[in-house]
């Protein structure tokens, strides 16, 4: 069942996980997109900040916006979204880290321009196995109106 803009409620929506992270999975995406020390060397790491090797906070936006099409946006009749209000990283992605992402629905509003559509706010946290908190977030949806959606031939 696709789901359209009128399915969406204020309130908790979805826990979705567990994803499992891998050591060499973060060394991977660092060493493409975010070659620091901290996220490609655990010698260079355990001398940073961040005590230890550590995912890139661009590692775990991907991760989340996965596990989020994996959860519930690949059957949303989703129109894209103007962007990110807020991500804050709040803890370090490690090797091993199992994560889950609690979503849910901030406010819903029926779009004045362009009537098929409306915008849902979703609040995402993102927290291991241990229950820290790693990422927040928020952002907002562009999701086609059950009335406009055209059934698939």
């Amino acid at each position: 069942m696709l789901l359209t803009f009128e399915d969406f409620s204020p309130g908790h929506f979805g826990t979705f996980g567990p994803r499992h992270v891998t050591r060499d999975e973060i060394i991977a995406f660092a060493k493409v997109y975010d070659p620091q020390p901290m996220h490609l060397d655990e010698e260079a790491a355990s001398k940073s900040m961040l005590n230890g090797l550590s995912g890139s906070g661009w590692h775990l936006c991907s991760l989340m916006m996965r596990m989020l099409c994996d959860g519930f946006v690949n059957r949303t009749a989703s129109l894209g979204a103007p962007g990110m209000n807020e991500v804050r990283w709040v803890a370090p992605l490690r090797p091993g880290d199992d994560l889950t992402i609690d979503v849910t629905v901030v406010e819903k509003r029926a779009s004045a321009s362009r009537p098929e559509m409306g915008f849902v706010t979703f609040d995402y946290a993102i927290k291991n196995a241990k229950g820290e908190h790693l990422l927040f977030a928020q952002c907002p949806m562009m999701i086609r109106r059950k009335a406009t959606v055209v059934p698939p031939i």
